[in-house]
């Protein structure tokens, strides 16, 4: 049988959750370089911004049941959705995969001992942690939570009383984070793999992450110099974006999308790459198209950087300027096309395993399928002076965002659990809560294309009486998603407490490195530096060579 590699982890090493090093305990992993542990240092502290972040949004959701004031007051209401944005876009979404899923099992994929700058890989940890702690000083400080929304958008942003210095510094901090992995990823990507994995020998979730770092590296800088001048502006009252000072608002919107946006596929490339590996394994079969899904995430890194403009069809741009974002925004959607194209042809007579992270992985097609044709919508210049500023683009945004990374999240998570943690978990749990999850989040956000069409606006405290029906339907939903959320932490930590513990590597039949070295890995992942010697997905040569043995 064909095998990747010639050489892998030994028995009896000491896995990186057992390893000693330097210091002992607490001050063992949080001054650990091992990206493993790092990894999970991610896990713990991304997850408990997630659980933060989905209730602030109970909380909006709750307020919105009824017109007028429900639980909370406008004020209350304006932080609670700005903290929700902030923490979901900045604390989860953008760094959940890449820091979790790429420092975890990038360097095992390519067949390294870790990452190519292992104290700076440690360092983005800690820009994390302090970003977080520069939200919750916004948060309690005199002067309130800030209100102007995940946006920042410009006068608001600079007039305001609330605590904004922290929580632009936070994002200011928590974008050097994100620069910081992505350049020592892409660095790990061309220098560290091993001897005989060429370009076209690497998996494609290595792939995905190469195109997200690159946008890491290029534009998540302009964000970070955008936020820094309306701190400057706030301070001194210079003349950049407010126009009282002589300022240009859309210029900022400008600076803040041509990152913003993106930032969407920092948050979705990843995600698609998990979502290839999980359809890929499940099906135990050959992913089709392998250079067409790795050139389409290349494809997408580029194009989503052109398409900023797709947002501010509304702000007075010219025509011509319309024009061609709307036509750009058309373009993007081909190579996103391109990889539901090719997951759906590998999926086609393959032997397909409903386990958990399959369902998950088929979830987001048909849910990535609803946000792409809804943002197709949006990029139309005719719909889109429609449904700008409405629950539509607020349904569309859900649908994509939380439809692809929360999904391809979960689901990744149930994937590599096993073999990060070396216990299994509750299939039949992670079972039921899939299904509460996709009906509960059908039922929230759906509704919210049908208002936005009806012309609900977004952002708003308040909602005139024939929009209630949809808003209590929605909030129902809320509750629903909630509790599927319940039961998959409960499903995780009880797998950590007490579920049974397996060391078996290759438990799912999967082809690439990860499934080659122990469960959990050892603290340098292989005795020897792997050869490669096949491509990442020979499904089909090993069953041949199997059949003639």
């Amino acid at each position: 049988m064909a095998d990747n590699s010639i050489a892998i982890s030994s028995k009896g090493h000491e896995s990186y959750i057992d390893h000693k090093g330097k210091h002992s305990g607490l001050l063992g992993w949080i001054f650990s370089t091992d990206h493993k542990r790092i990894a999970i240092l991610y896990l713990v502290a991304i997850s408990s911004w997630f659980l933060i972040a989905v209730l602030l949004g109970f909380l909006i959701r709750l307020e919105l049941l009824t017109p007028g004031e429900t639980i909370v007051g406008a004020q209350t209401y304006n932080a609670f959705f700005t903290l929700h944005g902030i923490i979901m876009v900045f604390l989860f979404v953008i760094p959940a995969i890449p820091a979790i899923f790429g420092n975890f099992f990038l360097p095992i994929m390519l067949g390294a001992k870790d990452v190519a700058f292992p104290r700076l890989n440690l360092f983005s940890w800690y820009l994390y942690i302090i970003g977080g702690i520069f939200v919750i000083i916004a948060i309690f400080l005199p002067g309130g939570a800030p209100d102007s929304g995940w946006t920042f958008y410009i006068p608001y942003s600079i007039r305001t009383s609330t605590n904004m210095i922290f929580t632009l510094s936070a994002a200011f901090i928590l974008g050097f984070s994100s620069i910081v992995t992505g350049l020592n990823f892409i660095v790990t990507i061309h220098r560290m793999r091993a001897p005989g994995m060429s370009w076209f020998r690497m998996p494609l979730f290595p792939w995905a992450l190469y195109a997200t770092g690159w946008i890491q590296v290029l534009v998540t800088p302009i964000i970070g110099i955008t936020l820094l001048l309306i701190i400057v502006e706030r301070v001194f009252r210079v003349g950049l974006f407010d126009p009282s000072l002589g300022g240009d608002p859309v210029l900022y919107q400008h600076l803040f999308w041509i990152y913003s946006h993106p930032a969407v596929y920092i948050m979705a490339v990843p995600a698609m790459g998990v979502i290839t590996e999980i359809i890929t394994v499940y099906s135990h079969k050959t992913i089709f198209g392998y250079k067409a899904i790795a050139f389409s995430s290349l494809a997408i890194a580029l194009f989503g950087s052109l398409v900023w403009g797709h947002h501010m069809f509304s702000a007075g741009m010219s025509d011509t300027a319309n024009f061609i974002f709307s036509l750009l925004t058309f373009l993007v959607a081909i190579p996103s096309a391109i990889k539901v194209f090719n997951w759906t042809a590998t999926l086609y007579k393959g032997s397909i395993d409903l386990e958990p992270p399959m369902l998950y992985g088929l979830a987001f097609i048909f849910l990535f399928t609803i946000g792409g044709l809804t943002g197709i919508m949006l990029g139309t210049l005719s719909l889109d002076i429609h449904l700008t500023d409405t629950t539509f683009v607020v349904g569309h945004f859900h649908y994509v965002i939380f439809g692809t990374t929360g999904f391809a999240f979960i689901g990744g998570l149930y994937h590599w659990f096993p073999k990060m943690f070396g216990r299994t978990y509750n299939k039949k749990l992670a079972k039921i809560s899939f299904w509460i999850l996709l009906v509960g989040f059908n039922i929230l956000y759906f509704p919210m294309f049908v208002m936005g069409w009806l012309g609900m606006p977004r952002r708003s405290y308040d909602y005139l009486p024939e929009y209630q029906s949809y808003h209590v339907i929605s909030t129902i939903g809320s509750w629903i998603l909630i509790l599927a959320l319940i039961i998959i932490v409960y499903t995780f930590i009880k797998a950590l407490r007490s579920g049974e513990r397996t060391h078996e590597m290759n438990y799912c039949g999967g082809e690439t490195l990860e499934w080659k070295v122990e469960t959990p890995p050892t603290h340098e992942n292989f005795d020897e530096i792997p050869v490669i010697t096949g491509g990442p997905y020979d499904y089909k040569q090993n069953e041949l060579e199997s059949e003639v043995e």
